[in-house]
């Protein structure tokens, strides 16, 4: 059983700022790439931004660019989205994803259960 636990969503105003961070936790031997999506009301889910565990490439959304940094701990197995100059559409239900090795083979891709982040005066 693989489990991503997201936290530090909530309701902030333009311009502030917020950090999320998700954790895996379960039975695994390694996590690959990790990521955050997003989800609006009323629209699909969209890449927010991506980082490899090696080497640490990062991916980011062109909506995002220069306003979200993606980090990770693998030592914690963790990821962090470092979100500032929040924007009211940056309004959406956050989710972690990641690519976890759980024996051999190809890796499982799971998702977190979504943390709300609400951008509004």
């Amino acid at each position: 059983q693989v489990q991503l636990v997201e936290s530090g969503g909530g309701l902030v105003q333009p311009g502030g700022s917020l950090r999320l961070s998700c954790a895996a936790g379960g039975t695994f031997y390694n996590i690959g790439t990790m990521g955050w999506y997003r989800q609006a009301p009323g629209k699909g889910r969209e890449l927010v931004a991506t980082i490899t565990k090696v080497g640490g490439t990062m991916n980011y959304a062109d909506s995002v660019k220069g306003r979200f940094f993606i980090d990770r701990d693998n030592a914690k197995n963790t990821v962090y989205l470092q979100m500032s100059s929040l924007k009211p559409e940056d309004t959406a239900v956050y989710y972690c994803n990641a690519n976890v090795f759980v024996r051999g083979g190809l890796p499982g891709n799971y998702w977190g259960q979504g943390t709300q982040v609400t951008v509004e005066h």
